[in-house]
């Protein structure tokens, strides 16, 4: 079902339309376009908190700018789908996340609109920046943007980019959307430091008046806007105390601004286009602005809040008819607890992702011994290394995708210092609907790789707490990866058990081919060798457990027993866990036909796992079919 957009939105197909309405009618375009992000979301879900929260800005922007010839960079995309819409994608953002359909983040594929991919924060202050120096170069006047929230502003990569930028005489705007919010509410010292800012009541009734001095004085020439630039400067360290961040990164600071005041934006843009050089625009919005139930309830449940009653805000959720399985976050969250409760030595540590972990189940029951680092996954890595030199155990959970952003630290950091850092890999495989940004698809092959880190994965909640147990009596670096979704087991919380390291288990005898699975992928052979075992083929399946170090003892029995085997894991296949077993039968002389299944080397994008899983090859009916055409090619 296509939802219908409001009339002056029916007729915007293009920026080029936007511009053709007078200034006096940008508020009602706001309100349809605001209207029709609500109208899609509460149908079809998605990312609805930072849309919403941005719907002036963005109408603002493609009022102002020349896109896509002017380069306009949104930091991560939760907040783009009003961009979306404004740049001919209207009639087909019903499909958007939906398999085959438009991307939930910008993407230079999709659109010329979308001038450089994201998924990841922080990235947007160093693309632009990049853009604009090759404009620099090429002579190009044309304009560069950087839209980056205050939760991305606390990622590394955005302080690196602001430092080069301030020497880089660039044409560079970088748009600070402040709403006090990533997913979760914003931490550290940068959020107290724009909260000063934007609360400063001397500071804004100062910079009002030195705005309209400076218009008053500016038939005098460049020298009395030079006075009045140092006085404001001066301005800003009297009244806030400190000097400006910004300012002192070389950076002409503007703002806090009304992020809702659309004519107000328009006019701020034309002016800023006209000044040179690297400038910082500070606009202060609030997350669901214009829909109540998101503007003034948690926005952290409505930053996604799946399908909703878009009349009462009711979030729509399923009823199950019989007992379910936990999602895996939530076994990691609760178990946490448990071996806190047990072991002093125990904190958690998580990149901005409390909620999204569930480590915010130990942050609540034990504030002291969790902590949110903010969108800063190296530091996160270093920061648990750190406390394991001093005698603690961290569990430090980091997106499968995120990790690859700390690669670098835990090598040199945990791994070749042999420390006892646990990393708990969420969402590890397909993501789903995010696409390819966030599937965790390298995790095996990127960790197996490196001295010291044991890497396992549960095929189940019970395996997923017994490998945290044993985690903590390793002593050494340990690796867990676990997808995003629901386990296996309604009653899930079991007794603990440590499990020796590098130990696999059968799960079910057999005798015409051997399957082995790494992970939750392993529940789907079961169901696979149920389809096999009505044909008359006799599978036997082995749960891994760990792809470094590999059981030994158990592929010595396989590969003695077996000559056809299959391996099915949710990641890569160049160097993943399938890889693992091939070189391990080839070191120890063995032969036998191995067929792999897994993530092929492509670029994978979004949809609903088990449509990926299927497109992949490794849905239960995929495993079936390469289990019965492996047995039927050597039975020939």
């Amino acid at each position: 079902m296509q939802i219908q957009p409001g009339p002056h939105l029916a007729q915007i197909n293009t920026p080029e339309d936007l511009k053709k309405f007078p200034k006096e009618e940008l508020v009602l375009i706001c309100d349809e376009l605001r209207q029709f992000i609500v109208d899609n979301v509460s149908v079809y879900g998605g990312h609805f908190g930072a849309s919403l929260g941005v719907v002036e800005l963005t109408v603002a922007l493609h009022y102002v700018l020349n896109t896509p010839e002017d380069q306009l960079v949104w930091d991560v995309g939760h907040q783009a789908y009003g961009h979306k819409i404004l740049t001919g994608r209207r009639d087909q953002f019903h499909t958007n996340r939906i398999y085959g359909g438009l991307s939930g983040f910008p993407k230079r594929k999709e659109s010329p609109y979308d001038t450089f991919g994201v998924g990841h924060s922080s990235t947007s202050i160093s693309a632009a920046l990049g853009m604009a120096v090759a404009s620099k170069y090429k002579n190009s006047p044309i304009q560069h943007v950087a839209v980056i929230g205050d939760g991305s502003m606390t990622g590394g990569m955005a302080f690196e980019a602001m430092n080069h930028a301030g020497v880089s005489d660039t044409n560079l705007l970088i748009i600070l959307n402040d709403n006090c919010m990533s997913i979760d509410p914003n931490v550290g010292a940068l959020k107290d430091y724009l909260t000063d800012i934007t609360t400063s009541h001397t500071y804004n009734k100062v910079k009002d008046e030195v705005w309209k001095m400076l218009g008053k004085l500016s038939k005098f020439g460049s020298s009395a806007q030079e006075v009045i630039s140092k006085v404001e400067g001066a301005i800003k360290s009297a009244v806030l105390k400190q000097s400006n961040l910004f300012e002192s990164l070389n950076l002409r600071y503007f703002g806090p601004v009304d992020g809702h005041d659309v004519n107000h934006l328009v006019e701020i843009l034309k002016d800023l286009k006209d000044i040179p050089g690297p400038k910082i625009l500070h606009c202060v919005t609030v997350k669901g602005k214009g829909y109540a139930p998101a503007e003034n309830g948690n926005k952290t449940t409505w930053h996604a809040p799946g399908t909703f009653d878009k009349v009462t805000g009711e979030i729509f959720k399923k009823v199950p008819s019989a007992p379910q399985a936990p999602k895996y976050q939530d076994v990691f969250g609760h178990t946490m607890v448990e071996l806190a409760e047990m072991d002093s030595r125990i904190m958690g540590v998580t990149p901005a992702m409390p909620s999204g972990s569930s480590l915010n189940i130990m942050m609540k029951a034990m504030p002291d011994r969790a902590f949110d680092v903010g969108i800063a996954e190296q530091h996160a890595v270093t920061f648990s290394a750190g406390l394991a030199t001093q005698g603690l155990i961290p569990f430090c959970n980091i997106y499968s995708s995120f990790m690859q952003r700390a690669y670098d630290q835990v090598i040199h950091d945990v791994c070749l210092q042999n420390l006892p850092v646990v990393f708990c890999l969420d969402r590890a495989g397909f993501a789903g609907a995010d696409g390819p940004t966030h599937h965790g698809a390298y995790d095996l092959a990127y960790f197996r790789c490196i001295p010291n880190l044991v890497v396992a994965a549960p095929m189940n909640e019970e395996e997923l707490r017994n490998l945290m147990y044993t985690a903590v009596q390793y002593q050494g670096p340990f690796s867990i990866r676990y997808p995003r979704g629901n386990g296996v087991m309604p009653e899930w919380r079991t007794p603990f058990c440590e499990i020796p390291v590098g130990q696999g288990r059968i799960v079910k005898e057999g005798e015409d081919v051997a399957v082995l699975t790494i992970g939750h992928i392993g529940n789907y052979v079961v169901d696979a060798c149920k389809t096999l075992a009505k044909e008359g083929l006799n599978s036997a399946h082995y749960d891994m457990r760990f792809v470094k170090p590999l059981d030994e003892e158990l592929l010595h029995e396989i590969f003695g027993k077996f000559k056809k085997v299959v391996t099915v894991e949710d990641g890569c296949l160049m160097g993943g866990f399938g890889s693992a077993v091939l070189e391990w039968m080839m070191d120890h002389g063995y032969q036998a036909q191995v067929k792999r299944l897994g993530i092929p080397d492509a670029v994978i994008e979004h949809g609903e796992q088990i449509e990926l899983q299927r497109e992949c090859g490794f849905d239960p009916e995929g495993i079936a079919a390469a289990v019965r055409a492996l047995a039927e090619v050597v039975q020939a």
